[in-house]
């Protein structure tokens, strides 16, 4: 073999294993970002059994609304996650069993978190669909307002300014898609 041969055969060879390289290195990243994105978004352990239920307040607070939003805003994306601001309240609906936001969640949240500055508080109420087992559904209900809230408090707003309120009936009106979701809305 002649040293033109050798030399090609060893830059063939080195392409080779720098082409392999490069794909172990992608399909490794694509499996630790799946394998990350499966866990909860605060890092915590999902909790196998929901704490009981706080008891209702006397009188409901009163709720105002976001002033500052007129306009109906809804961003929809395929997996049935989508966030909607109507009549100053920002809602965000899930896929289903998941408690993942859709994209656009800190855009939506920007009204609210005015209003917390301006001197109020938010409250974050997590409803569910009507299919599959009442236990599940609640604790679902429960993750997806937590991780609405971990969002405002990942966005600057104290903790003590936003309150977790179960709702009287959590079973949500509408649809199942619509069902699924949970409201933020500002109160004095």
């Amino acid at each position: 073999m002649s040293d033109d041969d050798s030399q090609q055969n060893f830059i063939l060879g080195f392409l080779l294993a720098l082409i392999a390289l490069v794909i172990f290195f992608v399909v490794g990243i694509a499996v630790w970002h799946k394998g990350h994105s499966a866990a909860p978004a605060n890092g915590r352990p999902a909790v196998a059994a929901a704490a009981p239920a706080a008891a209702a307040p006397a009188a409901p607070a009163p709720t105002t609304t976001v002033a500052e939003v007129t306009e109906t805003v809804t961003v929809v994306i395929p997996d049935g996650a989508s966030i909607r601001v109507a009549n100053g309240v920002v809602n965000f609906y899930f896929a289903t069993g998941s408690a993942d936001l859709a994209p656009g969640a800190a855009e939506a949240l920007a009204a609210v978190i005015k209003g917390v500055e301006s001197g109020r508080k938010a409250v974050v109420s997590g409803f569910h669909d009507t299919t599959g087992d009442a236990t599940v559904n609640e604790q679902l209900a429960k993750k997806r307002a937590e991780t609405v809230r971990d969002v405002l408090v990942g966005l600057g707003v104290p903790a003590g300014k936003v309150d977790l309120q179960r709702p009287e009936v959590t079973a949500g009106s509408g649809n199942n898609a619509e069902a699924r979701r949970v409201e933020v809305k500002l109160v004095d």
